[in-house]
């Protein structure tokens, strides 16, 4: 069920760790960020806007990642719009034809196995680089551009109604998940970059909306931003973050976070070591 978090924006919150699908009322309908997860949801997302008798006008992606790519039938044919590079990173994967087939795969070894729809995934426009705003006929949504976690990952900033779409940055409940891609020669301070973006709105933000999590109000948003940079800095320097969200104080069921911690700290070894490997 959508549920309000501001004057004109709701969220519908996925079972599936807690993704966050953002809606933001216009003059003619809505722009809907980020719709997910199953196949249900994104039915029960549909019916909730029918009853509110609101169309969806334009859709958009914060990055090019499987969960934050997806559509329904339903919702209409509205353009959908991602950053330039975030588009251009979502057609290189789509070129291959296997890489829905091995989306599907994955999450066989979920708890939404099957239950994904993924016929209209991806299906973004790439708005020209450098465009500041997003094209709709609503409130003023300024895209915050930045290569944290995935390329061309935007920060959408709703700056009428005080609401920050920090797509996946600032989770209450995800640790900071580095872009450990070809794409950066430095995801460490790609990451301490945005966050750094981030930071220049801070004192404009009433309500923060992470990709997956809770949300925030003002008083989370520099915390969330302290902690995490606090996480960054120790997992670049190989010390021991003592971040809650990882470790024996995590949430039930978030266990699995301490294992992309680990996972991050042995691909920054990696790189470590090939950086400083003599050619």
């Amino acid at each position: 069920m959508l549920r309000r978090v501001a004057e004109g924006v709701l969220i519908h919150q996925s079972e599936f760790v807690q993704s966050n699908a953002v809606v933001v009322r216009g003059r003619a309908g809505v722009l809907l960020i980020d719709p997910g997860v199953t196949g249900s949801e994104l039915d029960c997302l549909a019916n909730d806007l029918r009853e509110l008798g609101q169309p969806v006008v334009a859709g958009f992606s914060t990055h090019p990642h499987w969960d934050h790519l997806l559509w329904h039938a339903r919702l209409g044919e509205a353009h959908r719009y991602g950053t330039a590079r975030c588009a251009a990173v979502v057609r290189d994967q789509l070129s291959d034809a296997g890489a829905k087939a091995r989306i599907a795969a994955h999450l066989r070894e979920t708890e939404i196995a099957g239950r994904v729809p993924l016929d209209l995934l991806g299906l973004v426009t790439g708005l020209p680089a450098g465009t500041a705003v997003v094209p709709w006929d609503g409130p003023q949504v300024r895209i915050i551009e930045h290569q944290a976690h995935a390329p061309g990952h935007a920060a959408l900033m709703i700056e009428e109604r005080g609401v920050l779409v920090a797509g996946d940055m600032l989770s209450d409940v995800l640790i900071p998940m580095l872009d450990h891609s070809k794409s950066t020669d430095d995801p460490v301070e790609d990451h301490l970059a945005a966050l750094r973006l981030l930071e220049e709105v801070a004192d404009d933000v009433d309500v923060l909306i992470p990709g997956h999590g809770s949300v925030g109000g003002a008083d989370q948003v520099r915390a969330r931003i302290d902690q995490d940079r606090a996480y960054v800095h120790a997992l670049r320097d190989g010390r021991d973050p003592g971040d809650p969200r990882i470790g024996p104080s995590a949430r039930p069921g978030w266990e699995w976070v301490s294992d992309v911690h680990t996972g991050q700290v042995r691909s920054l070894a990696r790189r470590g070591e090939r950086d400083g490997a003599p050619s």
